[in-house]
């Protein structure tokens, strides 16, 4: 229930939860780890983020800065030439469109050419991006991204203390050294060597807030490996671990813009020196100081956030995997995303081939992780999350609707126009009816009547036959579509070249509306963007609903009036 009440308002998008939605990763980069430069040409990104939707992708997260390991931060204008064009086809396509960037020069460009949401990598912690956001009606992805949110940024609100200073930690650790060593009776140099030995050995918390997961250091102080989005990027050393305060602590806040110094600096100081390797007792650590500073820094993001003005539906979050954390811990935030989702915000599941997933099936090469990452995916689902940020979008629709049809029984209203006006017109239309009724997982639940209407748009041609169905469906938008294109072929439509667009047909098959779906790309757009003009499908639509007309412009349709229409109807010709 907790699951399906959830909302997410993205601009003058609405989406719901009902299941699953699926975010398709279309980087603009030369260098992003698994895909960098294959759409780096505006007309190949523009190609790849259609298909994605043909595929089966709910929303396209536009991206024009890579952050994997050893990258070269982008100005914003660089950014905004990649991502801009994009953004704007895929939103005329009827996309809804996430632009991933840390840039409010970017963000606000995006969003006036028909961006719907803004995935900010550093949590909306600098101040010009959420008094931008406060005053638009965009979606909002609040991610936590280690230092890179909260050092390199300004905090926009004081952050709540979840954990003891580390002054205090490591003070109280020294006292309990210290009263060690007296009852051993060591004096001198021995006591200085046991009290270093029991703090190093007392001291088991979670590491020190590390932005991309830092690894080795270098000879020369130069990270060896900085991100989490590549298969090298393993650290062999365990570092002296401090609470998060003592990081933070250590070196003041740096208000510049170069997030790959900022990188650099927090791996250098982590790499360097104190990292000795330590057993643990069990096999990951601890989750509850892990989880204290991932949900402490997002439920403050998002309630400074709403002081600020920008309302609560337009947030989700988004734990950061890869980001300031290591694979273990990474791992055992995956296995508290419940936690996360009880704080009533959408919650993003973004694993998609990163280095836990690696990790927790052995495979190097990120290109070959997306069958594990359909399982870390799984998972996430199952603990609440309610979006999956993947590169494989046709394979992880597959596997969704493999396992949803099965594990989630869920029967769906939707309606479904019918016309014809070749051939024996009223007898199409109810073959049509009666084989959609044998379509899987379908029934029709409701018919209109049949009514007679004028050609619409090519007004050269025969009267046609409409009628609307009413039926419920477990099958995904896209595969009932299938569906009902093979119907049009069974009784005898022919598509594509050397057809005319809006001429003579037997039958045609449109899927009108669904409950809780928004679709957009080349294949399928839902709602249907003629529903509201065309009144050969509102007036059959009132023999199975009260007042279609307002009932879409409440789902945000544009429903003209009866004189504004296109194809009225001119009489009706029987029951169906």
């Amino acid at each position: 229930m907790a699951r399906d009440s959830k909302v997410w308002r993205c601009g003058k998008y609405e989406l719901k939860f009902d299941r699953p939605r699926i975010m398709g990763v279309l980087n603009v980069t030369p260098d992003s780890f698994s895909d960098g430069g294959e759409h780096l040409d505006t007309d190949a990104a523009i190609a790849h983020g259609l298909k994605m939707l043909d595929d089966g992708a709910d929303i396209i997260d536009v991206g024009g800065e890579s952050t994997r390991p050893g990258f070269t931060p982008v100005d914003p204008d660089t950014e905004a030439q990649r991502v801009l064009p994009v953004v704007k086809a895929l939103a005329r396509a009827g996309a809804i469109v996430s632009i991933d960037t840390r840039h409010v020069e970017v963000a606000k460009a995006a969003v006036r050419v028909g961006a719907s949401i803004v995935n900010d990598v550093t949590g909306f912690t600098d101040p010009r991006m959420v008094d931008f956001v406060k005053d638009s009606d965009c979606g909002l992805v609040v991610m936590h991204a280690g230092e890179v949110g909260e050092f390199e940024r300004p905090r926009t609100h004081t952050a709540v203390q979840l954990d003891t200073s580390a002054a205090a930690f490591m003070a109280e650790k020294a006292r309990e050294a210290e009263a060690a060593a007296r009852a051993l009776g060591a004096t001198g140099k021995s006591k200085r060597a046991a009290k270093a030995k029991l703090i190093s050995g007392m001291i088991q918390p979670l590491q020190p807030q590390l932005p991309f997961e830092a690894a080795a250091v270098g000879p020369n102080g130069d990270a060896a490996a900085l991100g989490d989005e590549s298969p090298a990027a393993e650290s062999e050393v365990v570092a002296l671990d401090m609470p998060q305060s003592a990081a933070v602590a250590a070196e003041p806040a740096v208000a510049g813009d170069d997030l790959a110094s900022v990188m650099a600096r927090s791996a250098a100081r982590t790499g360097s020196g104190n990292r000795t390797s330590q057993l643990r007792r069990f096999t990951l650590p601890d989750s509850a100081p892990i989880m204290r500073r991932v949900m402490g820094f997002l439920s403050d993001q998002a309630r400074a956030l709403i002081h600020a003005g920008v309302d609560r539906e337009r947030i989700c979050l988004d734990p950061g995997p890869g980001f300031g954390k290591d694979a273990n811990e990474d791992i055992v935030i995956q296995r508290e995303m419940g936690k996360i989702a009880s704080l009533g915000y959408p919650t993003l599941c973004a694993v998609s081939r990163k280095r836990l997933v690696g990790a927790i099936a052995g495979v190097e090469d990120a290109h070959d992780r997306d069958i594990a990452t359909f399982g870390v995916c799984l998972g996430a689902i199952e603990q609440g999350a309610n979006i999956v940020r993947v590169h494989d979008v046709a394979g992880f629709y597959q596997f969704l609707n493999g396992f949803w049809a099965i594990a989630r029984p869920q029967p769906r209203r939707a309606y479904v126009a019918l016309g014809s006006n070749k051939g024996q017109r009223e007898e199409n239309i109810r073959a049509a009816r009666d084989l959609i009724a044998q379509i899987p997982m379908t029934c029709v639940s409701a018919s209109s009547r049949i009514y007679e209407s004028e050609p619409a748009y090519e007004t050269r041609q025969p009267a046609f036959a409409n009628a609307v169905v009413e039926i419920k469906t477990e099958l995904a938008p896209l595969i009932l579509l299938e569906e009902l294109m093979k119907i049009e072929q069974k009784l005898g439509r022919t598509r594509g070249k050397g057809t005319r667009l809006n001429g003579p047909r037997v039958i045609d098959c449109d899927l009108l509306w669904m409950d809780n779906e928004i679709h957009g790309g080349e294949k399928l757009r839902l709602p249907h963007p003629g529903l509201g003009e065309r009144d050969f499908v509102l007036v059959p639509l009132e023999d199975l609903m009260h007042n279609p007309a307002r009932f879409f412009r409440y789902e945000g349709l544009d429903v003209k009036e009866p004189e504004d229409r296109v194809g009225h109807v001119v009489a009706e010709l029987g029951t169906l």
